[in-house]
C-alpha cells in the first residue's frame, strides 16, 4: 500500500475523490504512513515549510552549471570529502521537463555520522528534512527559494547506484524520457498541492523504466 492507496480508502468512506481530501489532511496521513513505508524514516521536527505548487518546466540548459555552482559550495563547506557528488533526478536529464529544483546526490562512507555533514549542508541554507535508512534528504529552509534538494547516501550503496542508472537509462534513452515525462506530467495534472502523492504517482512508470535500465546495463557491461 502507498500513500495515495490510504488517501483513496480515506476518500471512499466519504464518497470523495483522494485528490479531495483537504491538503492538512492528507498531511497528517502522510505522516502515519511514512514511517510505515520506509525502514527508519523520520520527520525533522521544525523543518515544514510552505508547500509550492508543483509546475513542470522545459529543460533549462542552465541546470548543470547551477549543480556545478552547488558542488563546489558544498565542496567548500563540507570538512571532509566526500566519495563523490552527483547531479541526479530530472534536472540532470538534457531535454526533459522538470520541476526547476536542481538534485544532488552526496555519497559518503556512513551516512550516520550526520555531525560529519548536516551542520556543513545547512550552513548553505538546505535544512535536514527527513532521514530513514537508506539516506538523508535536505532542502532550502522555509524562508527561501526551493531550487535545490539535497540527498546523502551511502558511497556504493544501492541508493547511489539506482539513481545514478535511472538517470543514465534516461539520458540514453529518448522513448525512455517520454514516457517518464508523461508520467510526470499526469502526476502533476492531479497532485499539483501534494509532493508526496505526486512521487507515489510515478512510482509504476518508474519502476518498469528501473527494470528497463537494470537489463540495459548487464547489455552494455
Amino acid at each position: 500500500m502507498n500513500v495515495i492507496d490510504l488517501y483513496e480508502m480515506v476518500a471512499a468512506e466519504r464518497g470523495i475523490r483522494p485528490e479531495e481530501l483537504s491538503v492538512e489532511e492528507r498531511r497528517v496521513l502522510v505522516s502515519a504512513a511514512l514511517p510505515v513505508m520506509y525502514a527508519g524514516f523520520q520527520m525533522l521536527p521544525d523543518s515544514d515549510r510552505y508547500e509550492d505548487p508543483i509546475a513542470l518546466v522545459p529543460y533549462d540548459p542552465t541546470w548543470p552549471s547551477r549543480f556545478e555552482e552547488w558542488k563546489q559550495r558544498l565542496l567548500a563547506a563540507l570538512p571532509q570529502p566526500p566519495h563523490r557528488i552527483d547531479h541526479v533526478g530530472s534536472t540532470a536529464v538534457p531535454g526533459l521537463a522538470a520541476k526547476p529544483v536542481v538534485d544532488i546526490q552526496i555519497s559518503v562512507g556512513d551516512p550516520n555520522d550526520e555531525a560529519s555533514y548536516v551542520p556543513a549542508i545547512e550552513s548553505l541554507g538546505v535544512q535536514l528534512r527527513n532521514r530513514d535508512e537508506d539516506h538523508r534528504f535536505f532542502r532550502p529552509f522555509a524562508a527561501l527559494p526551493r531550487d535545490v534538494h539535497v540527498h546523502v547516501c551511502q558511497a556504493g550503496g544501492e541508493w547511489e547506484r539506482r539513481h545514478l542508472l535511472f538517470r543514465d537509462y534516461l539520458r540514453a534513452h529518448p522513448a525512455a524520457r517520454q514516457a517518464y515525462l508523461q508520467a510526470k506530467e499526469e502526476a502533476a495534472a492531479r497532485w499539483a498541492d501534494d509532493r508526496v502523492a505526486y512521487t507515489e504517482a510515478k512510482g509504476m512508470v518508474i519502476g518498469q523504466l528501473t527494470a528497463e535500465a537494470e537489463r540495459w546495463s548487464v547489455t552494455k557491461a
